[in-house]
């Protein structure tokens, strides 16, 4: 059955006739032009299903909010479906499961990335970087979703290559503009290993959000971060 939220799929026209006058073949009606100010519609290829943005986005939505209320193991197509307002059918035009629907969302959080911070000084870059990753990670469906992904990720590779790929792709963008700009200063050697600056500097809040699980950190935390972290990097 199709959603109601889902646009109606191109039919072909039959209202031209196709039959045969005295034995030969009709001839095709030619198109009419479009009268002044008008644009000629084009239309969907018949039986093709017109997949509409907001329908998506409000599919990819329920996915966060049912992730964050009942975890991957107990979610399902039809809860999904329910909570974004569509039929089951509307998700299953876009994912074969719930496991390419997660696997898809995952991926996509590699390229929402913030852009690398620029203060013009490493300590500053990195603390501005670090309220901002830790006000994310503190968001209730942020929160419940990441370690119950993780904990998925031991039992199911795909999602363990996914959010592997998320993680690391969302963070090493946004880590090599602050190396570089700090290399530029002068404030890391060029020779610092990428990857070693890469574990210093996201290592200790996803630490803290996904093993630890302490939500909030203490006053002064992010700033002391900050500044061991700058120091360390200096030394590479």
């Amino acid at each position: 059955m199709t959603s109601r939220a889902e646009a109606d799929s191109g039919r072909p026209d039959r209202s031209a006739g196709n039959g045969a006058t005295d034995g030969k073949p009709a001839t095709p009606p030619r198109p009419s032009r479009p009268a002044d100010g008008q644009t000629r519609r084009r239309r969907a290829p018949a039986g093709a299903a017109v997949l509409r943005p907001e329908v998506t986005e409000a599919i990819r939505a329920a996915v966060f909010e049912e992730l964050a209320a009942v975890g991957y193991a107990r979610m399902s197509i039809e809860g999904i479906a329910r909570r974004a307002g569509v039929g089951k059918t509307a998700v299953y035009r876009r994912w074969r499961s719930k496991l390419h629907l997660v696997l898809d969302l995952v991926s996509a959080l590699a390229v929402q990335g913030m852009p690398a911070p620029d203060t013009g000084s490493l300590e500053a870059d990195l603390r501005l970087l670090y309220e901002v990753t830790s006000r994310a990670l503190r968001h209730p469906v942020a929160g419940q979703i990441l370690p119950d992904l993780q904990a998925e990720a031991a039992r199911n590779p795909e999602i363990a290559e996914a959010l592997q790929k998320a993680l690391r792709e969302g963070q090493q963008s946004v880590t090599r503009g602050i190396v570089a700009a700090a290399t530029a200063r002068g404030e890391i050697r060029a020779s610092a290993d990428e990857s070693l600056a890469l574990d210093l500097i996201s290592g200790p809040l996803y630490w803290r959000a996904v093993v630890v699980r302490e939500p909030k950190p203490p006053k002064g935390y992010l700033a002391g971060l900050a500044r061991a972290t700058a120091g360390a990097l200096g030394a590479l």
